[in-house]
């Protein structure tokens, strides 16, 4: 299921270190450059290869954020 998370909550989750993954959608350099706190990166256009590795656990939380809120890429 999809559903749209707020700046606010993950970052609520952040602070109260509830269990999550978090997928960084840009690319490489952008995710070097910085990128949230236990942040992995997969650029969108690699999800369908490296998300099954990446993600084995379909139950778990997993948020993924791009460049803005506008992007369609998360």
């Amino acid at each position: 299921m999809t559903q749209t998370i707020t700046r606010d909550q993950i970052k609520a989750k952040l602070d109260n270190n509830e269990p999550m993954t978090i997928i960084e959608a840009l690319p490489q350099q952008y995710y070097d450059a910085e990128h949230l706190p236990g942040a992995l990166n997969i650029p969108h256009d690699e999800i369908k290869t490296k998300a099954p590795e990446v993600l084995p656990d379909k139950s778990a939380l997993i948020v993924v954020y791009c460049a803005s809120t506008d992007c369609q890429n998360s």
